[in-house]
């Protein structure tokens, strides 16, 4: 289960004595909500990191231990809804015709990687963020620390660059 060195907490603050506090009841409800005892502790560990961004704002600090728990909760909710998601797409997929399954083309794959790869990481991040986690620009903005306007300034770039490279296009290299 998860444990804090004795001492730790100390050097960790406030934060820490509360994780100390309350990390083994927070990861006996997840246990018992997921039944999974390495899924319970990344659930705990993800709760108190959203946590984190809330400690400031907390009002009553006797309330830490139920908004805790909620947050335990709600990220046990999103697991199991995420993976119902995941294998009802599954299935769906297993029921297709073989012929109308979408055929993965690892070529093409590994083309976009390695064109992927020639951007300057800027532009590849900007590319990634929005592309492939789905991202809005205001939120790359944010993860970027730039504005919205230079997020669309390095996606217009890097999907330039990508063409280029897909298409095999020197100027673009």
């Amino acid at each position: 289960m998860i444990q804090v060195a004795t001492g730790k907490a100390e050097e960790g603050g406030k934060l820490g004595r509360l994780y100390e506090r309350h990390a083994p009841a927070a990861a006996r409800l997840a246990y018992l909500l997921t039944g999974d005892r390495a899924l319970a502790e990344d659930l705990v560990q993800e709760a108190f990191v959203k946590l984190v961004g809330r400690f400031a704002d907390l009002r009553d600090p006797s309330a830490f231990e139920a908004y805790l728990r909620r947050t335990v909760v709600n990220l046990a909710r999103m697991h199991f809804r995420r993976r119902r998601r995941e294998r009802a797409y599954l299935e769906r997929e297993r029921q297709l015709p073989l012929a109308a399954r979408p055929q993965t083309d690892v070529a093409t794959h590994q083309d976009m990687r390695e064109a992927l790869l020639t951007l300057p990481e800027r532009q590849r991040a900007a590319v990634v963020l929005r592309f492939y986690e789905d991202l809005s620009e205001l939120q790359i903005a944010d993860v970027l620390k730039c504005r919205p306007g230079t997020v669309k300034s390095l996606l217009a770039r890097g999907k330039e660059g990508l063409r280029g490279q897909m298409r095999g296009d020197p100027d673009e290299r």
